[in-house]
This record gives structure tokens, C-alpha cells and sequence, in this order.
């Protein structure tokens, strides 16, 4: 602490590039302090520091650790009592720049695997960034000396050190709950639980907290379900949607894609109090959409659409920029061979054409001249022979009553069970459509991405970042992100960045492994090493990194303009 301190003294009023000297590790009296890395300019990217807190100053239990689940759980927990730590903390450091900037990756309503903390098997380290204070371009040696002796100690008192043994043993019931629903889940057959008293609206489009005075939930007594889970003394009740076919309807307002939304994001869990804590949904389910202009590469697109004019193949269809019915043919071919076992769509962000023909086009149309298959001719193909679920919400065609195991219309925010209802519909008002039966289990790719699919050359430098949560910059290209709405953290995206280094830097694409072999091989690395394992410097600060899951990494990697693949 001493050495630091006089370092900071002598250095004051130096040129910038001196705070150089100040990298290293420095003891104070609970925890060891690193300096990682000194950002080179007060106005550049800000400077990356460790506090490793040893479980002698700050015991984490080892059965709070006992599985992956409840370590991240406790991580994200110490995270955000970092985070109020320095909202609260007075950050008056002046300067120019990012001077007196302290920042560590907070987190949004979702529990994530991240990087800004990670418990280790006999400490604690938190990733902290840092912006060292300067006057012009010449160091501030005495704001930095309150920064790093004062400021940081108090957000450590206030956070790590005051953090009560009571919050992390109920972060780890929480933990426990949810993996007990996910086991009951799994073994019903549940692809979505919505529990009873969940509030599933948000604020607004960029507020994800709960919207105050919003209507709570309440099953249809048709999907109710009851779910015992340890740490409280009622069981849970709450609306489960088994595997096949589920349709949400009703009229516009009335809540269909906000039960939608909330599912989605069921694919993570929430924190408690969030409103959607007990709403899980299958964590292999995918959303689906129509997304005009994207690039596709080489994507068997054939079982929805075939016989393009001029002869162009869609066992192997590539474009540069796809049109709706294209883009979601792809989007759900690609989901398959990354391993989706839900598919999740809103007709109102779906292309019409792609999902619904009905029979008046039909008659006008001759099939010979149209070579889209619509979704609803599929749908049962992909549970019956595939096992694929499909959870979809749907307010303008009735022609998908045909196909549906369970009917859900919201009114006012609640959710009725009308398949009883519709079964009466569909034998008042029949339809005679029929899907041609095919095969589909041989027609999704296996594709291998080619080593130079990865062109992260700008000038003399590979360059590879994310840019907030929808852009990642690759050499001269940008991948575009927007549309995928369970892309949840910028964080997130910051992983896929390092995603696409460590398979360049390691040369991944070299071994001829298929996509779906690659998104494996990441899974078991992350899971070996944690996400510091994919940074570029392990051992050091890792990066404000969260875990994306396989369906993103893959997504992202379909996004590439660059991409060259081998079928």
C-alpha cells in the first residue's frame, strides 16, 4: 500500500504514459490490489484493475460453491452490491478524460455468468475499470492517490466486506429453487412455467424492471400445475406449457406478446423480486423471425422453400441480403443445427408469406408457382419427427387451430384456456388444406465454417469489438446483432467478440469441425475455465464478459458477410 502510494507521489504531474509504472499487484490489509493494464490517454479506454479478496477476510462458504449454479449465483449477487457500492460512493475525482471514472459490469434483471467477479476455490476477485485522473494530459497524482487509498477501500467496505452471510444463503435458495423447477420440468415435459403472481410486463421498451401496478398472473385452470421447491413452505402453482404445439392468441393489447417476451427471456433466470424470478422456459428455445437483408451462407432452407426461379439451390442457399420468407427459413434451419428443441415466433414480427397461405391463395396460385412451403404445413413435421416444440402467438389466422395441443388467449393481461373452444371451431368452419409429407430429419446442413471465414485484418491489425449490444466490428465488416432478442447484455456481445478471437488466435476453424461441434467445444471450454478463459489474457483483468448461449454464438457466426462454408 506504501509502495503504491509513493509511486502515485512521485509520478504527479508527469506526462500521462508514466501511470505505466504503476502496474503490478500492491498488499493492502484485506485484500491484494492489481493493476492489470494503464490505459495510455485519460480519454482512451479506461484502466483494468483486480481487488482479490482472500476467504480469510471474507469467508464464501464452500456449499455456497458447492455447484456451478450457486457460484453464480453469489457472484452476481456480490456484483450488484458492488455496483450500489459505487453509485453511492461520492466519486468526486477531477480531471480530464475518464479521470476518477469507476465502473464495474453491472448487472441487468437477468443472473448471468460473467467475469466482474469470480469466486475461486480460497478467494474472491472483483474486475474493476478505472479511469486515472489527469490535468490535461500530465497525471493527477493526488486525485489518483484518493481514487485507489480511499475511494476503492470504501466501495470494498460498503460492498464485499458488508455483504451479510443472510443475502447470499437466500441468493443460494434462489439458485436451488430454480434448478429444482428445471428438474420438474424436465421431467413433465414442460417446455415454459409462468407462475402464479409472476408480473410479466416491463416499465418500458428499454426499462426491464417490473411495471408497477401491473395485472399479476394467474394459470388457466387447464395448465395448472403445482411445483414443491426447497426454502419455501408453499409450493409454487403456476401455468405450464408441455411439449408440441402451443398457440397464444387474443385481441391487440391484450397481452400476447408481452406472455411471449416473458418466456423468451425464460431462458435465464431472474433475480428475486424481478417479477419474472419463477417464469423459466426450456433453455434450448429459440426466437424466430423474419429478418429482411440479413447475410445467409450456404443454409438448407429447402424443406420451406424450393424451386427458386433460375434454379437457384436451397439446399445450399446463400444471400447477402435475404428477403423476410428467406431470412426466416434460415433463422429456424440454423436454430435446428445449433440444437434448438423450441422455436418461438410472433406474427408480428414474422414475414407473412413464410407463415401462413391460405386456402383462397391457394386456388389463385398454382403450388408448382410457389416455392414457399408456409411454416403451418411444417410445424407438426418438426415435433413429430424432429421433437421441436413451437410456442407462438398468433392473433390473425385461424387456420393454426388445426395444429395446436394447447390454445392460451389473453384477455385483460390473463391467460384462458379456449382449445376446447377452438376444436368447436374448427369443426363448424373446417378447412381442407393438406401438407405434403416429406422427410425432414436428412435435409439440415452440417456446415463447416472455412478458416478464412474470420478476416479480422484492419490495416497492419486484427481488430475484433463489440460495439454495445447489437454491433461487433470484425476487421473491416460489422456483424450486425439487432434482431436477436434474446441477446439480452452488452456483456454478452463483448464475449462474442472474444469468442471470434479465441477461435482465430487458436485457429479452431483449422480442425474441420462442423458448427454445431465448434458451439460444443465452447461449451465444455466455458465450462472447464469459466469465460476468462476465452480472454485474451486470462491471468489478467478477463474483460467485462457474460455468457452467451450457444444459439447466439451461432447466430453470430451466421452473421459473418465473410463466412465461406463447406457443406
Amino acid at each position: 500500500m506504501e509502495k503504491l502510494q509513493k509511486l502515485l507521489r512521485n509520478i504527479d504531474g508527469k506526462g500521462y504514459k508514466a501511470y505505466k509504472s504503476i502496474q503490478g499487484n500492491y498488499k493492502f490489509s484485506n485484500y491484494r490490489l492489481s493493476i492489470d493494464y494503464v490505459q495510455g490517454d485519460p480519454f482512451a479506454s479506461p484502466s483494468k484493475i483486480r481487488i482479490i479478496v482472500p476467504d480469510t477476510a471474507r469467508p464464501i462458504r464452500d456449499t455456497w460453491k458447492a455447484t456451478n449454479k450457486r457460484k453464480v449465483y453469489i457472484c452476481d449477487r456480490i456484483t450488484r452490491k458492488v455496483a450500489e457500492a459505487i453509485q453511492k460512493e461520492s466519486n468526486n475525482a477531477r480531471g480530464s478524460g475518464k479521470s476518477g471514472l469507476i465502473f464495474i459490469d453491472d448487472p441487468g434483471q437477468e443472473i448471468l455468468e460473467r467475469t466482474a467477479v469470480i469466486a475461486g476455490e480460497s478467494d474472491l476477485t472483483i474486475c474493476l475499470s478505472i479511469g486515472l485522473p489527469a490535468n490535461g494530459r500530465r497525471i493527477n497524482g493526488k486525485e489518483a492517490e484518493k481514487l485507489l487509498m480511499k475511494m476503492i477501500p470504501s466501495i470494498m467496505q460498503r460492498s464485499v466486506f458488508a455483504i451479510s452471510d443472510k443475502e447470499l444463503i437466500d441468493t443460494v435458495q434462489l439458485a436451488d429453487q430454480h434448478t429444482e423447477i428445471r428438474k420438474k420440468m424436465k421431467e413433465n415435459g414442460w417446455i415454459a412455467f409462468i407462475a402464479d403472481g409472476s408480473i410479466l410486463p416491463r416499465q418500458s421498451g428499454i426499462n426491464n424492471k417490473p411495471l408497477k401496478g401491473a395485472i399479476p398472473f394467474k394459470s388457466p385452470e387447464e395448465n395448472k400445475v403445482e411445483i414443491t421447491v426447497p426454502h419455501n413452505d408453499k409450493p409454487l402453482t403456476g401455468m405450464a406449457l408441455k411439449q408440441g404445439i402451443s398457440l397464444i392468441v387474443g385481441g391487440g393489447y391484450h397481452g400476447k406478446s408481452t406472455l411471449l417476451q416473458a418466456i423468451e427471456r425464460g431462458v435465464y433466470h431472474h433475480i428475486a423480486g424481478d417479477g419474472r424470478e419463477y417464469v423459466l422456459t426450456d433453455p434450448h428455445a429459440v426466437k424466430i423471425r423474419a429478418e429482411d437483408g440479413r447475410q445467409i451462407t450456404s443454409v438448407n432452407i429447402s424443406p420451406f422453400i424450393n424451386d427458386l426461379p433460375h434454379g437457384q439451390d436451397t439446399r445450399q442457399f446463400t444471400t447477402a441480403n435475404a428477403s423476410g420468407s428467406t431470412s426466416q427459413a434460415a433463422n429456424v434451419a440454423e436454430a435446428i443445427e445449433a440444437g434448438a428443441s423450441t422455436l418461438l415466433i410472433d406474427e408480428d414480427t414474422s414475414a407473412t408469406n413464410f407463415m401462413i397461405r391460405d386456402a383462397r391463395m391457394n386456388a389463385l396460385v398454382n403450388k408448382k408457382n410457389e416455392p414457399i412451403t408456409p411454416f403451418i404445413d411444417r410445424i407438426q413435421q418438426l415435433y413429430d419427427q424432429l421433437n421441436i416444440s413451437t410456442i407462438m402467438v398468433m392473433g390473425g389466422s385461424g387456420d393454426y387451430f388445426d395444429v395446436s395441443d394447447d390454445v392460451i388467449m389473453m384477455d385483460q393481461y390473463l391467460p384462458y384456456n379456449v382449445t376446447q373452444e377452438t376444436q368447436l371451431i374448427i369443426r363448424e368452419y373446417p378447412l381442407f388444406r393438406q401438407a405434403d409429407s416429406v422427410n425432414i430429419n436428412y435435409r439440415w446442413n452440417e456446415r463447416i465454417f472455412l478458416p478464412n471465414s474470420l478476416e479480422l485484418k484492419k490495416g497492419n491489425k486484427k481488430k475484433v469489438q463489440a460495439r454495445g449490444l447489437n454491433n461487433i466490428q470484425m476487421g473491416t465488416t460489422t456483424i450486425e446483432l439487432s434482431n436477436l432478442e434474446q441477446l439480452v447484455n452488452s456483456s454478452q456481445t463483448n464475449a462474442l467478440a472474444e469468442v471470434i478471437r479465441y477461435l482465430d488466435d487458436n485457429h479452431i476453424l483449422n480442425m474441420g469441425m462442423t458448427l454445431k461441434e465448434i458451439l460444443d467445444f465452447l461449451d465444455k471450454k466455458i465450462s472447464e475455465t469459466g469465460l476468462q478463459g476465452l480472454a485474451q489474457y486470462p491471468d489478467q483483468h478477463p474483460g467485462d464478459l457474460a455468457r452467451p448461449r450457444r444459439f447466439e454464438v451461432a447466430a453470430c457466426l451466421n452473421r459473418i458477410r465473410t463466412a465461406k462454408v463447406k457443406n
